[in-house]
């Protein structure tokens, strides 16, 4: 679904000219074959999924899109928030299954000189899902359809993720015959805190809806179609991209380092950061609009 046209009303009108020049400088700068970029809202960006003959089944083009694609937006002082969905039925099928039966087939008896290969390509996954945690900005998903295997690592590394009722959800990589290894099983259990029903969702393989997806924790509100969670999606985005640049995405930098570091490193890691961006001009321009209750403008990063 056209995300600028499902959420057109919520447009201010005044910008309009502006992001139709900023979307026609996307297309060209964020030009993908798996991939679309679009720019439903000033300093929002919305990555769309676009294999949907192949229900967005991730293959080696997809993982090298997606890295180059999210170390671009990581910078880019047009970008505060990244939206991702899905084109067609579905978020997406996982990885597909014809390019990984090309992976495990390689050329070479030496099992050794194959597992280095094998281990080449599967870091190059994990670096590509790697690059939208690592993405300063926020990135909300937005699921409707099918999201297997992949899927779940992928939105394991996003920082937001909403659904739509007609979503499942399946760590499908067990049925498959290997262990998840680009993001799940260290991201998943870390998001839901639920170590027994995550273990059972992981060795089982089974679907799971919306509702229990809800109660876990992956996602935090269901939509009641695609078309209302696009619009959900671009409201909490445009929400988020009108804050200081410099809260926000130091908010998200802190938040990643606080989960992998001890409390009292985090503390200090966070002082030491905000020694330099309390001077930013940001504070003072959200203290004055505080007081005369107007919207703050703030300066690209």
């Amino acid at each position: 679904m056209n995300l600028s046209k499902s959420v057109r009303p919520l447009l201010n009108r005044q910008n309009v000219n502006y992001i139709r020049q900023l979307s026609s400088s996307v297309e060209s700068d964020y030009s993908f074959k798996t991939l679309k970029v679009s720019v439903p809202s000033e300093f929002v960006y919305h990555v769309e999924f676009n294999r949907p003959e192949r229900r967005n089944a991730m293959n080696p083009s997809f993982f090298s899109e997606v890295k180059n694609c999210f170390e671009k937006l990581r910078f880019d002082p047009d970008c505060r928030t990244v939206l991702i969905s899905g084109k067609g039925k579905g978020f997406t099928a996982g990885l597909d299954l014809t390019e990984l039966s090309q992976m495990v087939s390689i050329d070479q008896e030496d099992v050794g000189r194959k597992g280095f290969q094998l281990l080449k390509i599967i870091e190059e996954y994990q670096t590509s899902l790697n690059s939208i945690e690592k993405c300063h900005k926020p990135v909300i998903a937005m699921v409707h359809g099918h999201c297997i295997g992949g899927g779940i690592d992928l939105i394991a590394a996003c920082d937001i993720r909403y659904c739509s009722k007609d979503a499942w959800f399946s760590v499908k990589e067990v049925d498959v015959g290997l262990a998840a290894d680009i993001g799940t099983l260290q991201r998943f259990p870390k998001i839901t805190g639920n170590d027994s029903l995550v273990r059972e969702l992981i060795y089982t393989a089974r679907k799971f809806t919306p509702d229990e997806a809800l109660k876990l924790g992956l996602v935090s509100l269901i939509a009641d179609d695609e078309a209302s969670l696009l619009s959900k999606g671009l409201e909490t985005a445009k929400l988020i991209a009108s804050k200081s640049p410099i809260a926000v995405q130091g908010s998200k930098i802190n938040i990643n380092f606080s989960r992998e570091n001890k409390i009292e490193d985090s503390l200090k890691f966070v002082a030491a950061w905000n020694s330099g961006m309390l001077q930013s001009e940001d504070l003072i321009k959200s203290a004055m609009a505080s007081f005369s209750k107007e919207q703050p403008t703030f300066s690209k990063l």
